[in-house]
């Protein structure tokens, strides 16, 4: 298969009360995987923009972008997709509460977990280390060579 050229993501590491917030990542229940908030960036638009526009769009909640903590890679082996994300920690800038009719304009987020760390045990996550970025301390950074997105 012909290589395609990455895209690039900003994503979001939203936490309160020891539990970070994860949104479905594929449409129609097509996986179970679940990942932080975000998407693919816009030419022309910072990655910070992006990813407020992509957090509100999935789930209609308000963010303050700080510092970046991950950058992760992963590819598709059959398809040749491959995606370059920037993560970000963030604070909700306004209200903490998602409205359950809420719908993502592109029709791909459908599903809101907050899930404190032992939840995570229970779900399929990408990337592997966004526990340990999410709740490893306010300094950690991290980087995730390429890996091998299984549906």
């Amino acid at each position: 298969m012909r290589p395609k050229s990455p895209r690039i993501a900003a994503r979001a590491i939203i936490t309160k009360d020891n539990r970070i917030l994860l949104v479905n990542a594929w449409p129609d229940g097509k996986s179970t995987l679940l990942c932080a908030p975000g998407g693919g960036v816009h030419v022309g638009t910072s990655l910070p923009q992006n990813l407020a526009r992509e957090v509100y769009e999935e789930t209609g909640l308000r963010i303050e972008v700080g510092a970046p903590c991950l950058v992760n890679e992963f590819h598709d082996p059959d398809t040749g997709f491959h995606q370059i994300e920037v993560f970000f920690r963030c604070t909700l800038s306004g209200s903490d509460t998602i409205d359950p009719d809420w719908n993502d304009p592109e029709n791909i987020v459908s599903k809101w977990v907050w899930a404190s760390q032992a939840d995570m045990k229970n779900h399929r996550i990408k990337p592997d280390s966004l526990p340990q970025v999410a709740f490893g301390g306010e300094f950690a950074f991290s980087y995730d060579p390429l890996e091998t997105i299984v549906l």
